[in-house]
């Protein structure tokens, strides 16, 4: 949604506002009822997220949403609800999975290997675009911390439990000096050659990579919900502004007098700070 809308508020080379119609033309293949929430699906967690690290979707309608009654971020929250039932529903038993651990997305995986697991045959994937949606599940048992974390804004009360449990439970396998590593799986538990991390006894397989992909929505995300800094600095965006507008959004801080404009404000510097800070300011 964000390249669509900055492609459409672009100021020299902007597409038409059919763009945008075209963009939501199949959602009525996405709309659906799942793990009790009815929502427009897309199965890995990041279709949920990204474009939300940047714009704040709430309160302000398109077409396909002001038929649906409710906003896109709204839309998420009931994505992020979605997987977290699913992962207690666990319908295929993989380890861990529960109220507090979960979390589908596009990420890496130990193999591309098919082993018996739970007494039958399952297939493990390296990088794959995991989740739940309408169309299809992708689900081998790894989970992404970045899934769940990155969706903070959206449900601060089961994400925050979600966020402590996986670091006290695995904290020392899972997240090192730059946070959250980005994938693990508890049900991996097999000696084969591995594409991706590594196997510890007793534990299962883990990613060894921090992927920029996963820590700047979750930095992002967690900012936004202390803060709103990032929603209220893009709010201003002209192009931003103009680029929903086009795509026929209406309501909430898109009304002329909303929101008040980000002021900027000076920060107390120490005075034995070099000179070249001394001039810094935050939003």
């Amino acid at each position: 949604m964000l390249v669509y809308i900055l492609a459409l508020g672009s100021p020299t080379k902007a597409v038409a506002p059919v763009a945008w119609d075209e963009w939501g033309r199949d959602y009525g293949r996405y709309f659906g009822t799942m793990y009790g929430q009815t929502f427009l699906t897309f199965t890995p967690m990041f279709g949920h997220q990204y474009s939300h690290v940047w714009i704040d979707f709430r309160a302000i309608l398109d077409a396909p949403m002001r038929a649906a009654g409710y906003d896109y971020f709204e839309n998420s929250r009931r994505a992020t609800y979605a997987q977290r039932a699913y992962a207690i529903a666990n319908p295929m038993r993989w380890t861990a999975y529960g109220e507090n651990i979960w979390g589908l997305t596009a990420s890496d995986g130990a193999a591309d290997v098919e082993l018996e697991f739970a007494g039958e045959k399952r297939r493990f994937r390296t990088y794959s675009p995991r989740g739940v949606g309408l169309l299809y599940t992708m689900d081998d048992g790894t989970i992404a911390p970045t899934a769940a974390i990155a969706s903070i804004a959206f449900a601060p009360e089961i994400v925050i439990p979600a966020i402590e449990e996986m670091h006290q439970r695995y904290g020392e396998h899972i997240y090192g000096k730059y946070g959250f590593y980005d994938a693990f799986n508890p049900s991996f538990n097999y000696d084969v050659p591995l594409r991706h991390g590594r196997t510890i006894s007793g534990f299962g397989w883990v990613d060894t990579d921090y992927l920029g992909i996963d820590q700047g929505p979750i930095l992002a995300m967690i900012e936004n919900y202390r803060s709103g800094l990032i929603w209220r600095v893009m709010r201003t965006n002209a192009h931003i502004r103009s680029g929903l507008i086009q795509a026929g959004f209406t309501g909430g801080w898109l009304t002329p007098d909303t929101p008040p404009p980000v002021k900027l404000r000076e920060v107390t510097v120490p005075a034995d700070a070099p000179s070249t800070h001394k001039t810094s300011v935050v939003r």
